[in-house]
């Protein structure tokens, strides 16, 4: 019987050189058309040669060869969040994703639970990125901040509650939902409300904050307040409802939209009448909450873009040292306001 000759175990790599030989050109236009060089000029037959004989290959450029040759990575790091991700965030997320993509830039979420502060960022810069967009309250110093851009990390930029020295800095203003959400239940005549305070992991410093805003405005119009520590779970949320009418509260904000249905069902089950007897208001403005019977009155959050974000990411790592501004309609330095916030009154409150 014969024998077929055996092949090899490992098919071997192609090459620029390869995808030169086959679109007839140099590997130094093979590497102009592949890493969308602007500033040479190059036919559009011969890039769109190029690119076939790339695709026929299965040829990819090497990143980390492409690396030393520009002296950076085009790799932006995604910290995953330390918070459970709603409709709103991933939203948000996937349009920046998409957005950095658009712009040439290689976008890696990282895997960052269990790693804080200092610890993060020398997690984050053993990768060498050339931008850093921590979504979330990681604990970034401004020596993690340093580690970062000693590393070639061009622009560090967060999203959280206070700003960090050397980062350019998403401020989210969590107190003001709390401020709107009470301010808006006080307006409807509302007098004792509750605040629904989650007990999820990663929830902790915004419910902290949006709790420190509805005290504010609660104190504002001489209101009473009272915290409600709920676990997002229908057993917890129907034992608050049991012993709702004992409370003496006339209204609730609830955190979100996603605790708002919630305690709304719960309630419901127990006879309490909403508005009527009990007005509710939660944040997010999720279609959710649209959808509720009433209708969920809810804290809008108008967000930055996911597009907007990315070009800023694209022009720090282009001019690290200048100013940037965001909002493109006041002079700032290195914090910027990420979101305007606004109560919609519907037919729960």
């Amino acid at each position: 019987m014969s024998q077929t000759p055996k092949q090899s175990a490992e098919r071997s790599v192609p090459t620029s050189a390869d995808v030169a030989r086959l679109a007839g050109v140099s590997r130094a236009t093979v590497s102009y058309v592949l890493n969308n060089t602007a500033s040479v000029r190059i036919s559009e037959p011969t890039r769109r040669r190029v690119r076939e004989a790339a695709e026929e290959l299965g040829y990819v450029p090497h990143a980390a060869a492409r690396s030393l040759r520009a002296g950076h990575t085009r790799m932006v790091l995604l910290p995953t969040a330390s918070f459970p991700a709603g409709p709103l965030y991933e939203q948000f997320l996937a349009e920046l994703q998409w957005a950095l993509r658009r712009l040439d830039y290689t976008v890696v979420q990282y895997g960052s639970l269990g790693l804080d502060g200092d610890e993060a960022a020398r997690a984050w810069a053993e990768l060498r990125p050339v931008a850093v967009v921590s979504l979330g309250e990681a604990g970034l110093t401004p020596h993690g901040v340093d580690v970062l851009k000693r590393s070639g990390a061009k622009a560090v930029i967060t999203l959280g509650s206070r700003p960090v020295l050397g980062a350019h800095c998403l401020v989210m203003d969590q107190t003001e939902v709390g401020v709107r959400a009470v301010a808006h239940l006080v307006e409807r005549g509302r007098r004792a409300i509750g605040v629904v305070v989650p007990q999820e992991p990663g929830l902790g410093p915004s419910a902290e904050l949006r709790m420190e805003g509805a005290r504010r405005a609660a104190a504002t119009a001489g209101a009473r307040i009272e915290a409600l520590p709920l676990t997002y779970a229908e057993e917890p949320a129907a034992e608050l409802a049991a012993r709702w009418r004992g409370l003496g509260l006339d209204a609730v904000f609830t955190y979100n939209d996603d605790y708002a249905v919630l305690l709304m069902r719960a309630l419901k089950d127990e006879g309490i009448a909403i508005p009527t007897e009990t007005a509710v208001i939660g944040a997010d403005d999720l279609l959710l909450g649209r959808l509720q019977r009433p209708r969920l009155s809810t804290v809008h959050i108008d967000l930055v873009t996911g597009r907007r974000l990315a070009e800023l990411v694209d022009r720090v790592v282009r001019a690290p040292h200048d100013v940037v501004d965001l909002a493109e309609v006041a002079d700032v330095t290195e914090a910027y306001d990420l979101m305007g916030v606004r109560a919609v009154h519907r037919e729960s409150s």
